[in-house]
């Protein structure tokens, strides 16, 4: 009996001595993580128009990485331009009651102005509100950028040749042009989808991703 005594004893003793080595080892593990997530690569933050760039440790910017949802440099370029490539389809549009043979023509030319129209509204208000701007960007004829600046902007020259077109061969450049105008709106969208931060203007880049790719294959079908 004395010696089974002993045996358990030695026994519970030796899981215990087990059990303190593990804990001690796991404290020590833990630590080592931490020491490893702070001791990190640093990172440069680009600051704010006009601010120096910040030095984050890698624990600060795994913090703030998908956290910042604020309007950045992108968000507010693409708005400020939006504007003018959208103002730009508009000025097509206007263009099809009195020149444009077809009557599919001239509905998708209504199609456009409905969206495009408030589309400009709804970025001029951001502007002035989340987007920092304090001020209205112009009218919808305003030309701030230089059009080759953005991806699908006719020319003058192009706009003037569309302007003194009739019938069939202004139904023919309206659906060129405007098919390469909503491709540079989904190029713009998707770069920005890319590079900026705010939630409101990611939305509004979706919808002109969707709706304009699905007017490219309506009027693709009409050419």
């Amino acid at each position: 009996m004395l010696i089974r005594r002993a045996s358990l004893a030695s026994l519970v003793t030796a899981s215990l001595a087990t059990a303190v080595v593990f804990a001690v080892g796991g404290c020590d593990a833990g630590a080592d993580t931490k020491s490893a997530v702070a001791s990190g690569p640093s990172v440069i933050a680009p600051g704010r128009p006009g601010e120096p760039n910040r030095t984050l440790s890698a624990q600060e910017a795994a913090g703030q990485r998908g956290d910042d949802n604020s309007p950045n440099a992108a968000d507010r370029s693409y708005a400020t331009m939006m504007i003018e490539h959208h103002a730009q389809a508009l000025r097509m549009t206007e263009l099809t009651p009195k020149r444009a043979e077809s009557t599919a023509v001239k509905r998708m030319a209504e199609r456009i102005a409905a969206s495009q129209g408030p589309e400009i509204a709804a970025m001029k208000s951001w502007l002035r509100t989340d987007g920092g701007g304090g001020h209205d960007h112009g009218d919808t004829h305003d030309h701030a950028h230089p059009h080759m600046s953005m991806p699908g902007m006719a020319t003058e020259a192009q706009l003037t040749k569309l302007k003194s077109a009739r019938g069939k061969a202004f139904d023919a450049l309206f659906l060129k042009l405007m098919i390469a105008h909503h491709q540079g709106a989904i190029t713009m969208a998707t770069d920005v989808k890319a590079r900026g931060h705010s939630v409101r203007i990611e939305e509004m880049a979706d919808d002109v991703i969707a709706q304009q790719t699905a007017e490219i294959s309506r009027m693709r079908a009409m050419t």
